[in-house]
């Protein structure tokens, strides 16, 4: 009990109005216009939840990311978007295991539940980019064998959701900006689906609260890549001053 309202602290009232308008949203979109996929509010729950995690840098987000890739890999078969199935079986889920891996051995100060923040130097950033476009070419033509539905929108949500995954494991604060470009590209991919089911909708606005919740998490993680630096300047100059006033 102690744990739980530890964390529910640690949050703050702009973060937990933004989950529980999120929350609501979900629900009433689903009550709305779907009413019978379930698999698709459970996914859109979990989803909603891991982002505000992950947006204050806590594991316990890749977690419920690992669960999410699940539910929408699942949901993104019966509709044929074989690129999304893939990305997210394949390529998010194993992600966000060695995330969550990675996010549990690098906490910030000895806080488990923050993440220390890393900057990518240049020549990883090369590197980044050339895989990037390498897996954006393979995809293509695996998910043109497969006959995807919308080919080019799957292809380029390849390449975010492998832009956005990287980040995260490196745990640079641009991995939300990443998935917030890859939730664009998913409101193109679902809006066509609602040409033929409008019951798609309540995923649109499950993207559109998604984007919403990935801006915000780029602009957290700003603020703690800037805290923590501004803390670890801090105790360098002490540490300096303390060794310079030995005698």
């Amino acid at each position: 009990m102690k744990k739980i309202q530890s964390l529910l602290h640690s949050f703050s009232k702009g973060e937990m109005i933004l989950w529980g308008s999120s929350v609501f949203l979900i629900l009433l979109s689903f009550f709305l216009f779907d009413r019978e996929n379930y698999l698709t509010l459970a996914a859109s729950l979990i989803g909603a939840t891991s982002l505000i995690f992950c947006a204050k840098g806590n594991p316990f987000g890749q977690l419920l990311m690992i669960a999410f890739s699940i539910l929408y890999g699942i949901l993104s078969f019966a509709f044929a978007y074989y690129g999304e199935m893939i990305t997210y079986l394949g390529m998010t889920l194993p992600m966000a295991v060695f995330s969550f891996i990675s996010w549990i051995r690098n906490p910030y100060d000895g806080n488990k539940s923050e993440v220390r923040v890393n900057r990518l130097k240049g020549k990883e950033i090369i590197v980044m980019i050339a895989l990037t476009a390498a897996v954006t070419v393979i995809f293509y033509f695996i998910l043109k064998a497969f006959h995807t539905a919308n080919l080019i929108p799957s292809t380029i949500s390849v390449s975010t959701s492998f832009l956005a995954a990287y980040l995260t494991f490196r745990r640079s604060a641009y991995f939300a900006l990443a998935y917030a470009a890859n939730d664009l590209i998913l409101i193109l991919l679902w809006s066509l689906a609602t040409t033929t089911d409008l019951s798609y909708l309540s995923v649109i606005i499950c993207f559109v609260i998604f984007f919403i919740n990935d801006l915000y998490g780029f602009i957290n993680w700003r603020k703690m890549c800037q805290r923590q630096t501004n803390a670890k300047a801090e105790t360098s100059e002490i540490s300096d001053h303390f060794s310079s006033s030995k005698p």
